[in-house]
């Protein structure tokens, strides 16, 4: 895993003014909204015996924790040891660590580092997705693996005849070559445009994705460090952030906009199936070994088709090799 970037670690609309215990990177941070509306992060553990914060609440501005009711402002600063008599001082030790957040794309993003944050690099600058027309899903997916080999499926374009046979892959089996491709980097992106030959695939969802009288689809694929993951369809875009709960384990939350079926009923069609699709990916990429990523760009092989892929590889080990590794895991 890495440090000094902002994560994407939970929907925008997930956070309100009760705590949430959101696991990132190893750890359990607790979030919630004060009074303006503005996202609060702490580490999800009392200074004083650890409980968890977010088995509290917040009131007047501020998180009590539920074990002896020790009360924080949004600063970190405890003002209240409630089993302790009028004029005892407060421990300076009782403070709670606190981390910069932000929220844009419909997630809040947490800085995790040793660097400012300014000093390190921004958020992504991909399109934001206002058109009113289009219609928004959220959901979630859990998977037994590290985030940097979801993030490589994610940005693969050669697996879905196989992987995708029974989805939206079916029709490209006969046909599996890729036309070649460039990748466009960034300081701390890449993507890719591929002019795709668009077979009819199976099933009365997916044909309602397909568009008659075009024999192309144009996908444009882009990744961000370092768990950052845009595609854009033409008719469907979706934004996933691959979040590291722990080395082996990933939860991948999705926004996706679509410009057909936009009824709110057509929801629960399009949930159904993504996680189908999840559910193809999951029996593959669980099934990767090594686990993580490899360091070195030789352990694996490489083809012309890996090209975007090998593009995130080149980044990771860039950041690793500057030392932004979380200690004590290379990941």
């Amino acid at each position: 895993m890495l440090k000094n970037f902002w994560y994407a670690c939970e929907f925008s609309s997930a956070i309100t003014n009760k705590p949430k215990r959101v696991p990132l990177l190893n750890q359990q941070f607790v979030l919630y909204r004060n009074s303006q509306k503005e996202v609060v992060a702490f580490l999800d553990q009392c200074p004083h015996r650890g409980a968890a914060l977010s088995s509290g609440w917040v009131e007047n501005d501020c998180i009590r924790c539920p074990y002896h009711g020790w009360k924080f402002q949004n600063d970190g600063t405890c003002i209240e040891t409630p089993a302790n008599q009028p004029g005892v001082p407060i421990s300076k030790k009782a403070r709670l660590k606190t981390y910069s957040v932000q929220e844009k794309y419909g997630f809040v993003w947490l800085f995790w580092g040793d660097h400012p944050a300014q000093e390190c690099p921004p958020l992504p600058s991909f399109p934001e997705v206002k058109d009113p027309t289009l219609r928004p899903l959220q959901f979630e997916f859990k998977w037994n693996a590290h985030y940097t080999r979801l993030v490589e499926n994610s940005i693969d374009p050669a697996h879905s005849a196989f992987v995708h046979a029974n989805s939206f892959g079916s029709g490209m089996a006969q046909q599996p070559q890729l036309p070649e491709y460039e990748t466009h980097l960034e300081d701390w992106g890449g993507s890719s445009l591929i002019n795709l030959k668009q077979h009819t695939p199976k099933g009365i969802f997916w044909r309602y994705t397909h568009r008659k009288n075009h024999s192309q689809i144009k996908t444009i694929r882009s990744f961000y460090m370092p768990n950052i993951v845009y595609s854009d369809f033409e008719r469907f875009i979706s934004f996933v952030a691959h979040v590291p709960v722990d080395d082996y384990t990933t939860i991948s939350k999705f926004i996706q906009f679509r410009s057909f079926l936009t009824q709110p009923w057509a929801d629960a069609i399009f949930r159904k199936y993504s996680l189908k699709i999840n559910q193809e990916d999951k029996l593959v990429v669980e099934s990767q070994r090594p686990k993580i990523l490899p360091y070195n760009l030789t352990d694996e092989i490489h083809t012309p088709s890996d090209a975007l892929s090998l593009a995130y590889r080149k980044l990771r080990k860039k950041c690793l090799d500057i030392g932004w590794a979380i200690a004590p895991h290379i990941t």
